[in-house]
């Protein structure tokens, strides 16, 4: 059953799988409901092993399986709102050349694409990585930015200014200490907690963002204070790999948070 979609459906929020368990690459799931927006289908299920973009985090790939494999959805890009997650994409003709559907509560399998996730999951982690390094050669008067974990060009801003005499000693100095802390590696740790826990965890301050009576997840880069973030991260910080290309970009220090291994 294929519904257009008339605003956003009156469903339960979509459970995030991943927040738990973040190297989940299978999973099953209930078809909640299949939508048409503007002749794209979307696929609404009840929890979802699949990131939608945000966080500066490009969204995954994967597709949706029936049980009996008879029918096959192609995710091609996924997206949040109002806390339901959609899976857009298409549906794979079959074996005969038709094309069929899911039905309301119809029990299907996730698959992330395991080499998108690993590549994304590696230059968010990355990005936490630079913050730490930030702190580490004693550049935190420097305020975090924007934050960009694409694979074209992947890069963390920081507001502030660097003296000219310094950008060369403080970008190689920043280089090492990613490449330092690569090479010693750490657990990477993802925690949904309450407000006071996610405080300690982000070293006693919160951003103002975060709602006193929310419960904010805290990624956790080795022994390094943690920061909130919703998205997915290797489970070492080793597994990134080398990191380069630090430079100086108009006043703020800008940082490719890419590495060796499959990186562009």
């Amino acid at each position: 059953m294929v519904e257009a979609a008339g605003g956003a459906p009156d469903l339960p929020a979509t459970q995030l799988g991943y927040f738990d368990d973040m190297w989940q690459l299978q999973a099953s799931a209930h078809v909640l409901s299949v939508l048409v927006e503007e002749s794209k289908i979307a696929i609404i299920v009840d929890c979802t092993i699949l990131y939608p973009q945000g966080g500066g985090q490009p969204s995954d790939k994967g597709f949706i399986l029936s049980i009996d494999e008879q029918t096959r959805f192609r995710v091609e890009d996924v997206r949040t709102r109002d806390g339901l997650v959609y899976h857009y994409g298409f549906f794979e003709a079959s074996d005969l050349g038709n094309s069929s559907t899911f039905q309301i509560g119809q029990e299907v399998i996730l698959y992330v694409d395991k080499s998108r996730r690993q590549l994304n999951s590696r230059l968010h982690t990355a990005g936490h990585l630079i913050d730490v390094c930030i702190e580490n050669i004693g550049l935190s008067s420097l305020q975090p930015g924007k934050g960009h974990h694409f694979p074209d060009g992947p890069f963390v801003e920081y507001k502030g200014a660097v003296p000219a005499s310094d950008i060369e000693s403080r970008r190689a100095a920043l280089e090492a200490e990613a490449n330092r802390l690569v090479a010693a590696g750490g657990t990477v740790q993802a925690a949904v907690c309450s407000y006071e826990e996610a405080r300690n965890r982000c070293g006693g301050q919160l951003p103002d963002y975060i709602a006193k009576d929310s419960k904010p997840r805290i990624v956790s880069i080795g022994s390094s204070f943690g920061c909130p973030c919703g998205g997915t991260h290797v489970k070492d910080i080793s597994e990134i790999g080398s990191m380069k290309e630090v430079t100086v970009l108009e006043g703020a220090l800008s940082s490719a948070d890419t590495g060796e291994n499959g990186s562009p």
